[in-house]
């Protein structure tokens, strides 16, 4: 039997078929699909790119495709020629192979139910079954609505819900002719660069090095140009793309960015023009972009928003202006042109000021950042027509004060962030117009007028972030508060760690106990060298001073264990805190200008022996006199100058003033930096080069003689010497490099501080006694004696006993 292909009327059922037979009283089987030869193969289906990509040559084919006439000889002889027409209402349907009509073969029409005729009249007699069928489907309009729902006459194709039918041409031509877009789904593309990857209808060029927009089939929908080298964007270069819905172009050079670039582009949702080098956007830019839902500008050179700029864009939902260069923002609305903008991000801009008509047609904005700005004044009632606002941040700007109708009309706002502004006081009732709010941010504020008024009526409120943990006990209803502790102090204890809860009391014992021991051993035992004795005593009683001020911290500790953060800044403001701090700077001070003193003296008395003459009691009276009465004065002073020193002592919960932050007074921070970096350091030097100096001239005394017991005495020397200068290195270069890091803003953990406080600082008191007195050979000798005298000889004891080993020894 011959076989005569009829063209297909869409997918035919079994029904359909028994249609076709009874109109053409042929007998109708459903055979294998004969062979198609596309006239136009698609590039999409023959491109390496496509196959890598999973897209198979069946769905990358064209909806469309005609099967070209075989010449003569391609069938047996005698048979026709073979055409088929695939509807596009099922691209590439060979799997659902259509109605074939069976013709008998030569001088066999039975199958036909003809009577017998010649072959020549058979085929006149089909001829004129099939010439009817034919005209009715030339002479039907181009668009139809059949009754018959399932089908669609020959050269056309069915709508999605197949209540219309269009002409072939109209099949994935780039735009919707179908009310429901249903010509356009599922096409796939025929044109695109070869360096380039295609999936469906999406191109991705990603760092291809193009230095321009390629030419791509108008029917795509995502076109990825990202990491590029494209400079310019021109006229109606997207225009043939209507129905392009993402366009990504971030990480190109593009500097230029003419008025008509994406016209034609009304489908467009997503726009990406992130890390280019845009300074300016030309008025009406975005004209025909009416469904752009998301913008991405970040990262560019944009200085100035023009008038006009973001017309057209009805749609915009989200709008992202990170890292520019604006200075100012438009005195007029900027939802004017975009009245369904709902987040705004203008982070890390040079904006100044922000006047009240900026956002007043903003309905629907739920999230507006200005952090990282220069912001410095916000004028009144800007914000009280943002009744959808969420989030609103302003951290990081230069804002000194915050007007008290500022968030007026911001009944929704839940999270508010005014963290790192240099704001000198926030009103009592600044936040009383905002019910809702749940997350409110104050980091990095000095808030001296802090009041629990503040905070009371914030009912929602479940989230704080202050500067200082102290300020939590302002906020008590809050479910969290950060920081919980300054590394220093917790909300229980005033010391944060059980180590220096328990070894500031260890320290403190054996600060006192030494230097007690040792002023009163001093004045039992006479020495040949009373004003030495006197500096030593005098040196004991500064650092017993610091042994006094850990007692008084160890107290304050238990005393407000448990609860502290109740108490912490009624603590830290206090009259005993002030005192105390001032006990430990006077200890700290004194301290070290006797030291130097006692450096000095026994320098020049061992360097030059024969031309330094030894100071005697008055003198040195009234030296340690001018020392304790300098140290009264250096420790005092913030006390009475408040105004210009603030709260100097009661920044912390141990009361010392060793951290530097940006809410310290810049006489307070003057003042500090002179001490521990100016007068400290000196005196720690001097020590330093004297010692030395002393070490050498021994060093050279005890060359000249060649006696073993010279050389022994001289490595004894040495080693005290050692452990003197090593010692107050360990005290004061740690102090010296937390105070310098603070000056330098950087940020240091309480932690570190509390250690340096209670261990590090009171090394030098510990230790003085033991290495000015304990230690030494003279002392050990006088005591041992005095010890063992009976008790009649102790009073002569007391009298004669002298210190006879060499001065250079005794420290």
């Amino acid at each position: 039997m011959r076989v005569l292909s009829l063209p297909s009327l869409g997918q035919r059922t079994a029904s359909g078929c028994k249609e076709l037979q009874m109109r053409s009283g042929c007998s109708c089987t459903l055979p294998p699909p004969a062979p198609c030869l596309p006239l136009h193969p698609a590039p999409c289906a023959l491109h390496p790119a496509s196959r890598d990509a999973g897209v198979s040559a069946a769905d990358a084919l064209p909806a469309v495709r005609t099967c070209s006439v075989p010449s003569a000889g391609a069938h047996e002889p005698g048979s026709r020629g073979c055409c088929c027409a695939l509807a596009g209402g099922d691209r590439g349907s060979a799997a659902s192979p259509s109605p074939r009509l069976l013709l008998p073969a030569s001088g066999s029409p039975a199958a036909l139910n003809l009577p017998p005729a010649a072959p020549g009249q058979a085929g006149m007699k089909l001829l004129l079954l099939v010439l009817p069928t034919l005209f009715c489907a030339v002479t039907k309009p181009l668009v139809t609505h059949p009754r018959d729902r399932h089908a669609c006459p020959l050269g056309q194709f069915p709508c999605g819900n197949l209540s219309v039918c269009l002409p072939q041409a109209l099949h994935c031509n780039g735009v919707d002719d179908c009310d429901n877009g249903a010509d356009e789904e599922n096409c796939a593309l025929e044109l695109f660069p070869e360096r380039c990857q295609c999936w469906g209808q999406a191109v991705d060029c990603t760092a291809q090095d193009l230095s321009a927009v390629p030419w791509v089939s108008p029917n795509v929908t995502r076109l990825d140009l990202k990491k590029n080298k494209i400079h310019s964007l021109l006229d109606n270069q997207f225009a043939r793309y209507r129905r392009l819905k993402k366009l990504f172009l971030q990480n190109n050079k593009i500097r230029m960015i003419s008025p008509k670039a994406f016209a034609g582009l009304s489908q467009l949702k997503t726009l990406f023009l992130s890390h280019n080098k845009i300074s300016q956007l030309k008025p009406r830019v975005f004209d025909d972009l009416q469904h752009l839902e998301w913008l991405m500008l970040d990262n560019n050179r944009i200085a100035r928003i023009a008038p006009a700029t973001f017309v057209g864009l009805k749609s915009l939902y989200f709008l992202y202006m990170l890292n520019n260069s604006l200075a100012k923002i438009p005195n007029t609305s900027l939802c004017a042109e975009m009245p369904k903008l709902s987040w705004l991000d203008l982070e890390g801009n040079r904006i100044r000021a922000v006047r009240g008509a900026v956002f007043q047609e903003c309905r629907e904005l739920t999230v507006l950042v200005l952090r990282r700005n220069k912001i410095r004044w916000i004028q009144g009632g800007t914000f009280s027509r943002l009744n959808r606002l969420v989030e609103l941040d302003l951290s990081r700007n230069g804002l000194d004060e915050l007007p008290a109708s500022l968030f007026n009309g911001l009944a929704d706002l839940q999270q508010l962030n005014v963290s790192y502004n240099p704001l000198n006081e926030i009103f009592p009732g600044q936040f009383e117009s905002l019910p809702q709010l749940r997350s409110l941010s104050l980091e990095g504020l000095e808030i001296p007028n802090i009041h629990n008024l503040t905070f009371r009526r914030l009912a929602n409120l479940s989230h704080i972030y202050f500067k200082k943990f102290q300020y939590c006990s302002s906020a008590p209803h809050v479910r969290s508060c950060k920081p919980n502790t300054d590394g220093i102090s917790s909300f229980e204890h005033l010391l944060a760690n059980i180590i220096l809860r328990v070894f500031v009391w260890v320290i403190a014992c054996v600060t006192c106990l030494g230097n007690l021991f040792v002023i009163c051993m001093r004045s039992l035992i006479a020495t040949e060298n009373s004003q030495h004795a006197m500096a030593i005593k005098s040196l004991c009683c500064a650092d017993g001073l610091m042994g006094i001020y850990l007692f008084v911290i160890g107290a304050f500790d238990l005393k407000y264990s448990g609860e502290y953060n109740k108490h912490a800044q009624g603590w830290m403001a206090s009259l005993q805190c002030q005192l105390v701090g001032s006990l430990a700077m006077l200890s700290s001070e004194v301290s070290v200008l006797l030291l130097t003193y006692m450096t000095l003296e026994k320098y020049f008395s061992i360097v030059f022996p024969f031309s330094h003459r030894r100071a005697g009691r008055k003198q040195t009276v009234s030296v340690l006199a001018v020392i304790w009465l300098l140290g009264f004065s250096l420790s005092l002073v913030p006390l009475w100058c408040k105004e210009s020193f603030g709260n100097y002592y009661g920044r912390n919960g141990v009361c010392f003033p060793l951290q530097s932050d940006l809410g310290e007074r810049p006489s307070a921070r003057g003042y500090s930096t002179t001490i521990y970096l100016g007068l400290n350091l000196a005196a720690f030097i001097t020590i330093v080069f004297a010692y030395t100096g002393m070490f050498y001239s021994i060093h050279i005394t005890a060359s000249r003689t060649a006696e073993r017991s010279v050389c022994s005495r001289e490595v004894a020397i040495a080693k005290r010497f050692f452990f003197i200068v090593i010692t107050d290195a360990l005290c004061w270069i740690p102090i010296f490099l937390l105070k310098l890091l603070s000056l330098l803003q950087v940020e240091i953990p309480g932690t570190i501080t509390s250690w340096v406080v209670i261990f590090i600082l009171p090394i030098n008191s510990a230790l003085n006694p033991i290495l000015y007195t304990i230690t030494t050979a003279p002392f050990q000798e006088q005591l041992k004696g005095c010890l063992q005298a009976k008790p009649s000889e102790l009073h002569e004891c007391q009298r004669s006993s002298v210190l006879a080993v060499p001065q250079a020894s005794t420290v």
